[in-house]
């Protein structure tokens, strides 16, 4: 009976109606196939997402890539974020990003004193004042 019970549970649950999101269509799709490091691609659907890519061939081997892909945020507005991978590391730009309030970080003052106390012991040192 159990079982009955369950069986049919299931089958009501698969048979209601599901919730489907309509396809997105893709209304841009440009690449150019990879060649000794080289490649690009556009991309674009038709809900507002772009992304574009470039690599170049990189001094060890690798490609170097810049990019940039947006989106639209909720209020209307676009979000967008560039971005470039080389020799250097990854870098990104984007106002979306937080922003430290004061970077670098400043040094606290114990640190402050610990330097200051090593270079009075560097200079007494150097003086031949320092007691062994």
């Amino acid at each position: 009976m159990k079982l009955l019970l369950l069986t049919v549970v299931l089958a009501a649950a698969s048979a209601a109606p599901q919730q489907q999101q309509p396809p997105i269509a893709i209304v841009l799709d440009d690449r150019s196939a990879p060649e000794n490091g080289a490649y690009s691609f556009q991309f674009q659907a038709e809900n507002g997402i772009r992304q574009s890519e470039a690599g170049t061939p990189g001094s060890e081997g690798q490609s170097n890539v810049q990019g940039v892909f947006s989106f639209p945020l909720d209020d209307g507005s676009v979000a967008e974020v560039r971005y470039q991978a080389d020799e250097n590391g990854f870098q990104v730009q984007s106002p979306l990003l937080p922003v430290a309030p004061e970077f670098p970080h400043p040094i606290p003052q114990f640190v402050l004193d610990q330097i200051a106390f090593a270079e009075e012991q560097d200079r007494l040192e150097a003086q031949g004042q320092l007691l062994q």
